[in-house]
C-alpha cells in the first residue's frame, strides 16, 4: 500500500509541476515575443510601442508604456504565482523521488556518501547557485551579456560534472535543473517582482519611477527565457538513459544546452533579421552527432565472458579425455565432441540469462513486483516470461549493459559478469530456446 500511495503522490505532484511549468514558460515565451514584436514607429505619447493581434476569434490591441500610465488601473494582473508554484512543486517532486530513498535514487552506486550529506549537497547547491549567479549579474561582468553567459555556462557544466561523480545520472541532471530553476524563480522573487512593486508604488505616490529597476527586471526575464529550453530537456531526460546514463553525461548535457540556447536565440531575434536562422539546422545536426557518439558499442557474438568459456571448455575436454582413455579406438569422434562442446560455450546459455534477469530485474519489473517500492512494474516494463525478455532485449541492453543504470542503484547487486552474460546473449540474437 505504501508503494501505491507513493506512486500516486509522485503522479499528483508531477502533474502539478507540469501544469504550472507550462503556464510559467508559456508566459515567458509570450512576453519576450511581445517585447520583440512591438511596433515602435511613432508611438503615441508615453508609449514605447504597441501591437495589434488576432487570436481565438478576437482582435487585441496591446500597448506598452515607457514606464507607467499616469494613473494605475484598478485591475492589474501580476505574473508570479506560475513561477512560485512551479518551483515549489519541483522541490516537492525532488523530495518524493530522490530524497525519500536517497541511497537508491540519489547516490551513485559505489560512492561512499552518506544519504543525508547527499541531500545537504543537493539543497546547498541550489542556494549557492543562485547566490553566485546574483553576484555575477550585479558585478561589472553583468554589463557584458555574452561573457556573463559564457561564465554561467561553464559554472553550470562544472556543477553537472561534480554531480555526476557522486549522484546517479538522473539525480545529477535533475539537480542541475534544480539550480537553474532556483535561479529563475530567484529572478522573479528578488529582482522582477521588487522592480514591479517599486514601479506601481511610484505611480500611486505620484512620483517619477526609477527606470533602472524595470530595466534590470527585463534583463533577468530574458535570462529566464534562455534558461527554459535546457530546463525542459532536463525535465524529460529521465526517459533517455543514453544521455544521463553515459560516462560523459555532463558533456552530453553541455552539448544539448548549447543547442537549446542557439534555438532559443533564433526565436528571440527572428523579428529583427534572419541572420541566426543557421542555428536551426545546426541544432538538428548537433542532435544527430550526439545520437551517433552516444550509440552503445555492440559486443561481438563471441564476446561471452572469457572465464565462463574457459572453465566450460576445460571441463568438457577433461570429460573427453576420460572417454578417450576408455575407448582409444575412436579418437576422431572424441576430438569432434570436444570441439562442438567448446563452440557451444561461445553462446550465452539462456537458462543462465533467465535466472539472472529473474534474480536481478523482476524484483521490480514484474506483473507482481516483490520490491516494496513498487506496486506495479515501473513504466509497465515487465520481464516475467522468456517472450517478454526477448521482446525487450534492446532496452535491456541499453539499461543494464551499455549504460549500466539498471538495476536502479544496483540494489540487487548485479555483477559485471552477469551484465556480460546478458550482453553476449543479446549480441547472439536473444534466443530463448
Amino acid at each position: 500500500m505504501e508503494a501505491h500511495f507513493t506512486e500516486w503522490l509522485n503522479l499528483g505532484i508531477r502533474w502539478i509541476h507540469m501544469i504550472t511549468g507550462i503556464a510559467w514558460i508559456g508566459a515567458s515565451f509570450y512576453f519576450v515575443w511581445l517585447e520583440n514584436n512591438l511596433n515602435r514607429s511613432n508611438p503615441r505619447e508615453g508609449l514605447s510601442g504597441d501591437l495589434w493581434a488576432i487570436h481565438g476569434g478576437g482582435i487585441y490591441h496591446l500597448e506598452k508604456y515607457k514606464l507607467a500610465p499616469p494613473k494605475m488601473p484598478e485591475n492589474l494582473h501580476w505574473f508570479k504565482w506560475e513561477a512560485y508554484a512551479t518551483w515549489l512543486s519541483g522541490i516537492a517532486l525532488m523530495l518524493v523521488v530522490y530524497y525519500l530513498n536517497p541511497s537508491l535514487y540519489l547516490i551513485k552506486p559505489g560512492v561512499e556518501l552518506a544519504p543525508a550529506m547527499g541531500i545537504v549537497i543537493g539543497f546547498g547547491s541550489m542556494i549557492a547557485g543562485y547566490v553566485i549567479y546574483h553576484f555575477l549579474c550585479d558585478s561589472p561582468l553583468g554589463k557584458r551579456p555574452a561573457l556573463l553567459g559564457a561564465v554561467l555556462f561553464v559554472l553550470i557544466i562544472a556543477a553537472a560534472y561534480g554531480f555526476s561523480q557522486i549522484f546517479s545520472g538522473r539525480a545529477a541532471y535533475i539537480h542541475v535543473g534544480a539550480i537553474i530553476g532556483t535561479i529563475m524563480v530567484g529572478n522573479v522573487f528578488f529582482t522582477i517582482m521588487p522592480a514591479q512593486r517599486a514601479l506601481v508604488k511610484a505611480i500611486e505616490d505620484n512620483t517619477t519611477p526609477d527606470p533602472t529597476l524595470p530595466a534590470k527586471g527585463l534583463l533577468r526575464s530574458r535570462h529566464n527565457n534562455y534558461f527554459t529550453l535546457p530546463v525542459l530537456f532536463i525535465m524529460i531526460s529521465n526517459h533517455f538513459p543514453s544521455t544521463y546514463g553515459s560516462q560523459y553525461n555532463w558533456l552530453i548535457l553541455a552539448g544539448i544546452a548549447i543547442l537549446a540556447v542557439l534555438v532559443r536565440h533564433y526565436f528571440n531575434t527572428r523579428h529583427d533579421s534572419s541572420k541566426y536562422v543557421w542555428t536551426l539546422p545546426a541544432a538538428a545536426l548537433g542532435m544527430i552527432c550526439l545520437a551517433y557518439v552516444t550509440a552503445p558499442v555492440r559486443q561481438a557474438p563471441t564476446a561471452a565472458p572469457v572465464a565462463v568459456v574457459e572453465q566450460a571448455a576445460s571441463e568438457t575436454l577433461a570429460k573427453v579425455e576420460e572417454v578417450s582413455e576408455a575407448a582409444p579406438a575412436a579418437p576422431a569422434a572424441s576430438e569432434s565432441a570436444a570441439a562442438d562442446a567448446t563452440a557451444s560455450t561461445g553462446s550465452a546459455d539462456f537458462a543462465k540469462v533467465e535466472s539472472v534477469i529473474h534474480e536481478r530485474c523482476t524484483v521490480c519489473h514484474s506483473a507482481t513486483p516483490s520490491s516494496p517500492m513498487f506496486s506495479t512494474a515501473p513504466a509497465g516494463f515487465m520481464l516475467d516470461t522468456p517472450e517478454q525478455m526477448k521482446a525487450q532485449a534492446a532496452k535491456i541492453h541499453a539499461q543494464t549493459v551499455a549504460t549500466q543504470i539498471m538495476p536502479l542503484g544496483n540494489i540487487t547487486q548485479m555483477t559485471q559478469d552477469e551484465r556480460d552474460l546478458i550482453g553476449s546473449w543479446i549480441a547472439q540474437g536473444a534466443q530463448t530456446n
